[in-house]
């Protein structure tokens, strides 16, 4: 008889292993189900497994029916005092039947509440929405998205390079980039990573100390939105720029018009490509390690810490795998969203503390943030 050349692996019995598989079979019985719901002290937990579950079931009904309240601009209706359901359909362009059924499937998510018989206002998830115009920004743009994951076996299935609505619309992620990338593609992307930037900017300025630092060179800066928030903050910072040259003349303009401080440096090209700007003590990647697959990101920080004098440090801020609190946002929304793209992957701290150390640095830390569902923090020393 012929030897298997590739023998099924064992799973390992460890005391976990088993519990978790006990735990698996006590949730999937049925009869386990109802006396769950009809023992006084287990109901309320069975009661919240069961709307959890009942989420994975639905939750794309849910998303669906945020995009329409925000598209059909609902929201700033409400946002602006008690609307009627007449009202509604008439901001909406719906008939009062569909009007109706739209403020209502609203209101079961939170999005509007009838403060009184016939009079919507806002609901507490809608008021948060409304504050937050970056968040706003990706429920339009997850259009693309939910159009790459109608089919997502299809999308896993597929060879990463081929196109899809999130690739030719982040189109930088092209690596190298392509400089024949069709007109205002850049101003598209770059008006996306502004509107949604704010909110991790902040997010970074309340948990590092800038003032230990005498400049700042943010790499894949965008159109300026991180080192604007930094500026305001902390006006003696010696600022820089690095991106892609369309990029780059976007952020000039946008710091003519909009930014009444010191002007930062700009400097145009490709970190993939081209050699980083050194002289900065403190470098940034702000949301740009997760967008690129292993050996461009390895190649970025290896380039970043050749451009650094000893002492200098690297900031790293993005969302990141396997956060506390956060593990959904990390390998289930920005795990496909990555894969949908083309280029990157999330990854847990250690890991790109892992990443660090082989570029060359010679140590890292993370930094807590008081939203890591917004962003997680790691500073290295070169």
């Amino acid at each position: 008889m012929r030897e298997d050349l590739h023998p099924k692996p064992t799973p390992p019995q460890t005391i976990r292993m088993r519990l978790i598989a006990w735990r698996n079979r006590l949730f999937a019985s049925r009869s386990f189900q109802r006396h769950a719901a009809r023992n006084p002290l287990l109901r309320p937990i069975a009661r919240r497994r069961a709307r959890a579950v009942f989420d994975l079931v639905a939750g794309f009904t849910y998303t669906q029916t945020t995009l329409a309240a925000v598209e059909s601009g609902m929201l700033d209706r409400l946002e602006h005092g008690p609307a009627s359901l007449a009202d509604i359909a008439a901001t909406t362009g719906l008939n009062g039947d569909a009007a109706a059924r739209l403020v209502h499937a609203a209101a079961a998510i939170g999005l509007a509440e009838e403060a009184e018989p016939g009079w919507w206002l806002l609901g507490r998830h809608g008021a948060a929405l409304q504050g937050n115009p970056g968040a706003i920004a990706m429920i339009r743009h997850h259009r693309l998205l939910y159009a790459d994951l109608a089919d997502p076996l299809a999308l896993l299935k597929g060879d990463r390079r081929d196109p899809t609505n999130l690739s030719s619309f982040w189109t930088y992620s092209a690596e190298p980039h392509d400089a024949s990338h069709p007109a205002g593609a850049a101003a598209d992307y770059s008006r996306l990573m502004a509107d949604s930037q704010v909110a991790v900017a902040d997010e970074v300025i309340a948990a590092f100390r800038f003032d230990n630092h005498r400049s700042l060179l943010d790499v894949g800066g965008g159109s300026g939105t991180f080192l604007r928030r930094v500026s305001a903050a902390h006006a003696d910072l010696r600022l820089g720029l690095f991106d892609l040259p369309d990029v780059v003349a976007l952020a000039r303009r946008r710091f003519e018009q909009d930014h009444h401080g010191a002007q930062p440096e700009f400097h145009a090209g490709s970190f993939l490509t081209d050699s980083i700007p050194q002289g900065y003590d403190l470098v940034s990647l702000v949301r740009i390690l997760h967008d690129h697959d292993d050996a461009p990101a390895q190649k970025l920080l290896q380039d970043i810490h050749r451009a650094m004098r000893p002492g200098a440090q690297l900031l790293v801020a993005e969302p990141m795998a396997a956060t506390p609190g956060a593990e959904a946002m990390g390998d289930a929304y920005f795990g496909l969203y990555l894969w949908a793209m083309g280029s990157g992957r999330p990854r847990r701290a250690e890991e790109i503390r892992a990443m660090l150390a082989d570029a060359g640095f010679a140590r890292s830390r993370t930094i807590a943030t008081h939203q890591p569902l917004i962003t997680s923090l790691i500073v290295a020393t070169a």
